[in-house]
């Protein structure tokens, strides 16, 4: 089986990517994926920085995530071109791993880690969707803690997102992670074991 799992900035969709790999899924992190496919000199690569400048480069001419994030933050116009340059790679990617994980596993639950897969509309290649949800003083909390933000720029971070309660009308599994671990524990669980119910 092929699953998305998504969920907003804040809402804890790595603990719970890490709690499915733990009982037995495949993860593909396309944040990873991400990274890995902008490393200099890649197709890529080349792209953004013919896009974008030559101003996002770090010394060792990597690119700066953090520059190149807060340029294109909040500009629906740079986002996209962003994406044109990016996705090809990275779904091609995400393919090529998928198929590795099918080939040595029939029967595996591959699982998909992605902030933007309703967004792109991307949710609609995957046999199931799980978004993970929080409500937003959780997130606020999370990304100030995790990521030192202000409480303003935490905010706008969030209303920069397409909000959770539209997503999760996409989903086929909703976990509520802002009860405590045991709690998100005891969902991901229940999740994972229909998840195995149905790919056999």
């Amino acid at each position: 089986m092929l699953i998305g799992l998504t969920g907003g900035i804040g809402s804890g969709k790595s603990v719970v990517a890490e709690m499915l790999k733990n009982l037995g899924a495949h993860i593909i992190d396309a944040d990873q994926i991400s990274r890995d496919v902008m490393v200099p000199e890649s197709e890529a690569y080349k792209k953004v920085v013919n896009t974008f400048g030559k101003e996002i480069l770090q010394d060792d001419r990597s690119i700066d995530r953090k520059k190149l994030g807060d340029l294109v933050f909040g500009d629906p116009e740079k986002i996209a071109k962003l994406n044109e340059c990016t996705h090809p790679a990275i779904f091609a990617e995400i393919d090529r791993r998928v198929e590795e994980i099918r080939r040595n596993n029939p029967d595996a639950i591959i699982i998909i880690d992605a902030a933007l897969l309703v967004e792109t509309a991307a949710h609609e290649r995957f046999d199931k969707l799980i978004v993970v949800s929080a409500d937003e003083e959780t997130q606020l909390k999370r990304l100030k803690e995790r990521d030192g933000f202000a409480e303003e720029e935490a905010q706008k971070r969030i209303s920069s997102q397409m909000p959770l309660k539209e997503k999760v009308k996409y989903a086929d599994f909703v976990i509520h992670n802002d009860k405590g671990l045991e709690d998100t524990r005891r969902q991901v669980a229940e999740i994972y074991k229909k998840l195995s119910a149905f790919s056999y």
